[in-house]
C-alpha cells in the first residue's frame, strides 16, 4: 500500500457487545486504513498451555481485510497469561525491589529459559497463523521492550561469563573498575557479587550496557523467528518508547535504540505529550528526530500516540490534527493512536482511545474524519518525505548511563536511584534551545570525521566515551566542522574511569581550554567578553561550572563568571582547530544562550538557518517529497491566531490556491499551514 498510514489499535477481544462492522464503518468513515491487533492478548490467544483460539484474531483480520484496511499483528510476549506465571513463576522478574508478582505487563525476565521456550511457542502458532493471509502487511515484535530492572540470576550469570570472557584476567577486571575501592576487589569469580548492590560506577555501568545488549538480542531473537514465516512484502518492526516522565521525555535509558533498530526492517515509535495548553511539539518532533535518525533518515511508523489519553490531554480543537501532521512533518508515515476505543474496566480505563466510553462519534472522532480526509487527499505529496538536516546532536547511552552515577547536582549514587535520567534534561535543553528557534536537527550516536554530512554538531554531556570517539570529534572538527561541546564532555573513559590528564583531556586539542576545578554555581552570573554573543545580564550558570583557561591563542574567550574568586576563568570559549572551530561550554546555558551560542558558532555557515524568522511557539519544518518537491510545514501551537507572509511562491495542496512572495497568510490558534514550495 502506497501513501500515508491512519490507524488505531484495536482490541476486539476487549469489547462486551458486538461492535465490529460498526467499528469498521466508523473507521471507513474516519479514513483509517490500519489497524494494530494482538500485543496485548496472549491469555486470550493461548488461554492454556499450547491450546489456541484465533476466534478474534480470525475475525479481526477477514473483517479489515473485507473493509480494505490493513492489519499489523504484534507478538504477544510483553504481557504473559497467568497459567504461564503459575507453571513457571521463575518466569516473573526479579528487581532490585524483589521478585515481582503476577499482575501488570512487563514483568517478565526475557532471559529465561522457559519464557523464552513458550513465546517462541506463540511467536511461531500465530505468525505461520496469519503471515498468509492478505490483509496483514506486518509485525511489531513484542512492545515497548526493556530490561525491566533485571537483576536476576540468568542475567546476572551471562554477565559475569562475560567479564570472565572479556578479562581472562580477573586483575585486569579489578583495575579497570578500580574495584580496590571499599574493598571491593574480586579474586575468584566465585566471590562474584549481586550486581544491584555495587556502589561502583564501572561495574554498574558496564551492567547497563549489557542489560541494554540483551534487550536488542531478545528483540532480534524475534525478529528473526517472525522472518522465518514473513512474506518479503511484509515489514517488521517493534515499538519503542522513550523515558517515560508521565509522558515521552527522552533517550530510553533501558534500550539502546540505535542497536536495537537493526534488527527491524521500519521504525516504530510511541510518543505521549502534554496537551491542553501545555502542548508544545517538543516531544513530537524530539522522538522523530530520535526515530527518523534510527535507520539513516527513513520514514518511521508512529504506532501509538494519543487520541484524548488522561483527561487532562483531552485534545482541545484543531489540537489532534496540529499533532497528526507534527508526526508527519518530522517524518513519519504512519500515525495510529491507542487506541480505538475507550475500555470499559481494568488498569487503562480512562486512558480513552478516539471514541469514548459511548462509542459516540464525539468531538476527538470528528477532528479524526478531517485528519483522514486530509491524508487521503496529501498522501501523494508527503508520502516519503524526508529531511535534510545540517545539524545533529551526538548522543550516548553510556554516558548517559555513567553521568546519572555521578549526578552534578547531587553526585551521590543512593540519592538517584529513583531519580529521572538527569543525561535526559541535559539533552533537551540543547535540542529544545534548537526546537524553539527552527533548527532543524538529527540526532545521531556515531561520528565519522571522514563522511561526516553535518556543518555543526552539538554535544552535550558526553561524559563518558572511548579515545576512539573523542579523536572522532577532534577529526571532525579539523576538517572544517563546528562543534558545540557541553560540560563534563570527554571526562571519564568507556569504563566511566576518569581520565588522569587535564580536563577535558582527549578534547583539550580541539577546544583550546583545560580545567582542574569545578564547582556548583552558587551566586554567580555570567558576562559576555564577546561582542557579537548576547547574553542577558541576569545569565546565570545552572548545575555545573568549570573553572575554564584557554591554553592557545587559538582560543578565544566567550563568556566568563562574573564572581569575585571565580571571575578570573572562562565560562565559555571558543577555539580554531585545523579548518574548524569547537566552542566549549563549562555549566548548563539557558535555552536562550544555548541559541545565541549556537549562532555564533555558524555564523559563516551560510548552509545552516541560523537567524529563523519564525520561533516557537511559531513552528516551521521543511522536507522534500519523493517528486522532489520542497514542502513546507507551519505550526501554530498557540491560542493566539498568527500572521506570517510567505518567503517564496507557493501553493497549497489542500486548497490549489496560490502565493506570491511576502503574500500574508493566516494561521489560526492551533492550526497549520503546508506548502510546496515552487522551483
Amino acid at each position: 500500500m502506497a501513501g500515508l498510514y491512519y490507524g488505531v489499535a484495536y482490541y476486539d477481544e476487549y469489547i462486551r457487545e458486538e461492535r465490529l462492522e460498526k467499528d469498521i464503518a466508523m473507521m471507513l468513515a474516519a479514513g483509517i486504513n490500519v489497524v494494530r491487533i494482538a500485543e496485548s492478548t496472549w491469555s486470550t490467544l493461548e488461554p492454556e498451555n499450547n491450546a489456541f483460539n484465533f476466534y478474534h484474531i480470525d475475525r479481526v483480520i477477514d473483517a479489515m481485510y473485507r473493509a480494505g484496511i490493513a492489519v499489523i499483528i504484534g507478538t504477544p510476549t510483553y504481557a504473559i497469561p497467568g497459567w504461564l506465571a503459575r507453571q513457571h513463576p521463575d518466569i516473573l522478574v526479579t528487581t532490585p525491589e524483589g521478585h515481582q508478582k503476577y499482575g501488570r505487563r512487563q514483568i517478565i525476565d526475557i532471559m529465561n529459559p522457559h519464557f523464552r521456550q513458550h513465546a517462541e511457542n506463540v511467536i511461531r502458532t500465530l505468525i505461520s497463523h496469519v503471515s498468509q493471509h492478505p490483509a496483514v502487511i506486518g509485525y511489531q515484535v513484542d512492545n515497548e521492550t526493556k530490561h525491566y530492572d533485571n537483576v536476576g540470576e540468568h542475567i546476572q550469570t551471562a554477565f559475569r561469563e562475560s567479564l570472565k570472557a572479556r578479562y581472562p584476567d580477573i586483575t585486569e577486571m579489578n583495575d579497570v573498575f578500580g574495584l580496590e575501592y571499599w574493598s571491593n576487589r574480586i579474586d575468584c569469580w566465585e566471590d562474584f557479587p549481586p550486581i544491584d548492590s555495587t556502589i561502583n560506577a564501572s561495574l554498574g555501568c558496564a551492567f547497563a550496557r549489557f542489560r541494554r545488549e540483551k534487550v536488542a538480542e531478545y528483540l532480534a531473537w524475534q525478529a528473526n523467528i517472525v522472518r522465518e514465516y514473513a512474506r518479503p512484502t511484509q515489514f517488521i518492526t517493534q515499538n519503542f518508547d522513550f523515558e517515560w516522565r508521565g509522558w515521552s521525555f527522552g533517550l530510553q535509558p533501558q534500550v539502546d535504540h540505535f542497536a536495537a533498530a537493526q534488527a527491524m526492517s521500519v521504525v516504530s515509535v510511541d510518543v505521549y505529550h502534554p496537551g491542553q495548553a501545555h502542548l508544545t511539539g517538543h516531544e513530537i518532533a524530539f522522538s522523530g528526530d530520535v526515530a527518523r535518525s534510527l535507520k539513516n533518515g527513513r520514514n518511521y511508523y508512529v504506532m501509538e500516540t494519543q487520541a484524548q489519553g488522561f483527561a487532562k490531554w483531552t485534545p482541545w480543537p484543531g489540537q489532534l490534527r496540529l499533532q497528526a501532521f507534527s508526526h508527519i512533518a518530522s517524518g513519519a508515515s504512519m500515525v495510529a493512536y491507542w487506541h480505538w476505543h475507550s475500555i470499559h474496566n481494568s488498569y487503562e480505563t480512562y486512558w480513552k482511545g478516539l471514541l469514548s466510553h459511548d462509542f459516540a462519534a464525539g468531538p476527538t472522532y470528528q477532528e479524526a474524519m478531517t485528519i483522514g480526509k486530509e491524508m487521503a487527499q496529501l498522501s501523494g505529496v508527503l508520502e516519503d518525505l524526508h529531511m535534510h538536516n545540517d545539524v545533529a546532536i551526538l548522543v550516548s547511552n553510556e554516558a548517559m548511563e555513567a553521568i546519572n552515577w555521578f549526578r552534578p547536582d547531587t553526585p551521590q549514587p543512593e540519592l538517584n536511584k529513583h531519580g529521572h535520567y538527569l543525561y535526559n534534561d541535559i539533552l533537551r535543553r540543547f535540542w529544545d534551545a534548537l526546537y524553539d528557534r527552527n533548527i532543524a536537527v538529527d540526532i545521531i550516536n556515531t561520528l565519522d570525521p571522514e563522511n561526516c554530512k553535518y556543518h555543526a554538531i552539538i554535544i552535550p554531556a558526553l561524559y563518558c566515551a572511548t579515545d576512539r570517539e573523542l579523536e572522532n570529534i577532534n577529526q571532525y572538527v579539523a576538517k572544517g566542522g563546528k562543534a558545540l561541546i557541553g560540560f563534563k564532555s570527554g571526562f571519564c573513559d568507556q569504563n566511566a574511569r576518569v581520565r588522569s590528564e587535564t580536563q577535558p583531556a582527549i578534547l583539550s586539542q580541539s577546544c583550546g581550554v583545560r580545567y582542574n576545578q569545578f564547582v556548583i554555581p552558587d551566586n554567580v552570573t555570567l558576562c559576555s567578553t564577546a561582542d557579537a554573543l548576547a547574553c542577558a545580564p541576569d545569565e546565570r550558570p545552572e548545575m555545573w561550572m568549570e573553572l575554564l583557561t584557554p591554553t592557545s591563542e587559538q582560543t578565544s574567550v566567550l563568556l566568563r563568571y562574573n564572581h569575585p574568586y571565580w571571575g578570573e576563568y572562562a565560562a565559555a570559549t571558543l577555539a580554531n582547530h585545523g579548518d574548524g572551530q569547537a566552542l566549549y561550554v563549562g555549566f548548563l546555558p539557558s535555552k536562550e544562550l544555548i541559541f545565541n551560542l549556537f549562532s555564533l558558532l555558524v555564523a559563516d555557515e551560510g548552509s545552516v538557518c541560523t537567524t529563523p524568522k519564525y520561533r516557537w511557539p511559531l513552528i516551521v519544518r521543511h522536507g522534500v517529497n519523493k517528486q522532489g518537491q520542497a514542502i513546507q510545514f507551519i505550526f501554530n501551537y498557540s491560542t493566539t491566531p498568527a500572521t506570517i507572509r510567505t518567503e517564496s511562491v507557493v501553493t497549497e495542496p489542500l486548497t490549489g490556491k496560490r502565493y506570491d512572495r511576502g503574500e500574508q497568510v493566516s494561521i489560526d490558534d492551533w492550526g497549520m499551514r503546508i506548502f510546496i514550495q515552487s522551483a
